[in-house]
């Protein structure tokens, strides 16, 4: 049985006969001790505090019966390990490639370079919104700046805390739907879509960090972990 916050991805596993429901990984509507094994593949790093980590690994924990298992995977802050750079920073040379498969379909694909305009266009958005608080507090200290970085995608991380643009690709646009276009260089009177930019928050895991996490709670005891192509997993026994 699957569950994902996601609606639309809830519905594909429909379309292919699978069980899934939507749902918050932070309440999940089965009874507790239920289950034999459970799996968290890259959900608990899009958690923006220490205490909503914690909270889905308890969460996760309260599913599993006695002797039960759960294997949990993040990203890693670590995209070089033991001098071997991860898939994701390997496939530097080939995104294009990888490119043009995932644009076939409707799913999302990082952007390789989010791009001058994109920045740009966020970096204005941030100041706008800095401005205001700024200007709100009449004559108070200046806000500080909480603007989280945007990753530059196939490249190592700089920050444990970052926006990771995702480039939406394929698919019929609906007749509500508007997307954004530009006149084409060379003066040219045609227009081309542009497709639509996400930012999508990440906890990029440290070494030891998520080990640490699991090992604090009393309920469960950490099997193994490991790391796995960029990846910090662990291995959790319900106790």
């Amino acid at each position: 049985v699957g569950c994902d916050r996601s609606k639309n991805l809830v519905d594909i596993c429909g379309e292919k006969h699978f069980q899934a429901f939507v749902c918050d990984a932070l309440s999940v509507p089965i009874r507790s001790g239920s289950c034999d094994a459970c799996i968290s593949i890259a959900v608990i790093h899009h958690f923006s505090t220490a205490e909503r980590r914690l909270a889905t690994i308890q969460e996760l924990a309260r599913l599993l019966r006695p002797g039960g298992t759960a294997l949990i995977y993040v990203w890693a802050m670590e995209q070089e390990y033991k001098n071997q750079k991860s898939k994701y920073l390997k496939e530097k040379n080939g995104s294009k490639n990888k490119d043009k498969e995932m644009n076939t379909g409707t799913a999302q694909r990082p952007l390789s370079d989010p791009g001058p305009d994109n920045s740009t266009q966020d970096s204005a958005w941030s100041d706008q919104l800095l401005k205001d608080l700024n200007d709100e507090s009449s004559g108070a200290k200046p806000v500080a700046d909480f603007r989280l970085p945007v990753h530059t995608n196939r490249t190592s991380f700089h920050s444990q805390d970052l926006l990771v643009p995702w480039h939406l690709k394929g698919g019929t646009k609906k007749k509500e739907e508007s997307v954004d276009k530009m006149l084409v260089p060379g003066g040219s009177k045609e227009l081309e879509e542009l497709s639509p930019v996400f930012h999508r928050y990440y906890h990029v895991f440290c070494e030891g960090e998520l080990e640490a996490v699991c090992r604090s709670l009393d309920c469960v005891r950490v099997q193994k972990s490991y790391y796995d192509q960029g990846n910090w997993c662990v291995i959790l026994e319900k106790l």
